[in-house]
Formats: C-alpha cells, sequence, structure tokens
C-alpha cells in the first residue's frame, strides 16, 4: 500500500470535531482543540500519540516503520513511516488509537 498525506488527512478530517492548521512548517491535526497528529517530513511520515511503553515496544519490534524524533523522546509521541504501512487497516487503526488519546471523553462516550 501506498499511503500518502492525502489520505492521512482524509480519514483524520471524518473523525469529530478534528481541524487542520498549519504550525512549525507542517500540517497539524487537532481534536477539540488538543493535537493529537502532524504531518512532518514533507507528509512522507505522521508523528501520533502513543504512550512510551507502548511506543518503545512498537520501535524495537518494527524499526523500520517506527521512530522516536530527538525531540520527542521524553514525550508519548511516535513517528510513522507512511511508506511502511501494510495496509488501509493499519493507517486508521494507528490513527484513530491516537485520536481517541486526545478527544474529549464526551466525545469518546457519544462519539
Amino acid at each position: 500500500m501506498n499511503v500518502t498525506g492525502d489520505d492521512v488527512r482524509a480519514y483524520v478530517l471524518a473523525l469529530p470535531q478534528t481541524a487542520e492548521q498549519f504550525a512549525w512548517g507542517m500540517p497539524i491535526f487537532k481534536v477539540a482543540g488538543k493535537l493529537f497528529l502532524t504531518l512532518p517530513e514533507e507528509e512522507t511520515s505522521m508523528a501520533v500519540r502513543c504512550p512510551i511503553i507502548e511506543r518503545d515496544e512498537l520501535v524495537l519490534a518494527e524499526p523500520t516503520k517506527f521512530w522516536i524524533a530527538p525531540h520527542e523522546a521524553g514525550n508519548p509521541w511516535v513517528r510513522v513511516r507512511l511508506a511502511a504501512l501494510d495496509d488501509r487497516e493499519e493507517l486508521e487503526a494507528i490513527i484513530t488509537d491516537s485520536w481517541s488519546q486526545a478527544a474529549p471523553r464526551e466525545l469518546l462516550d457519544n462519539p
């Protein structure tokens, strides 16, 4: 599968209360005003929320797909190479997980 930034954008913007902005020289996405995804590296990767323990496990298990940007090492974020994703289901699962970590509780309870 050849995932593009446009694929990411289309799925993200279909999620409730999501908005695209531009900051730090890249597109960023927020749910109810809270950041949950960015499209750095000319939209060839995405940075998503991920608990640090899970993130470290992902990076160890699949280093060609996941990595940690140096400035995000102490934060619950992981980078994902779009070209390394297996299929649309994997893309959507990663995005939805990040979205759910940032979405307000009432949105999760009543999507």
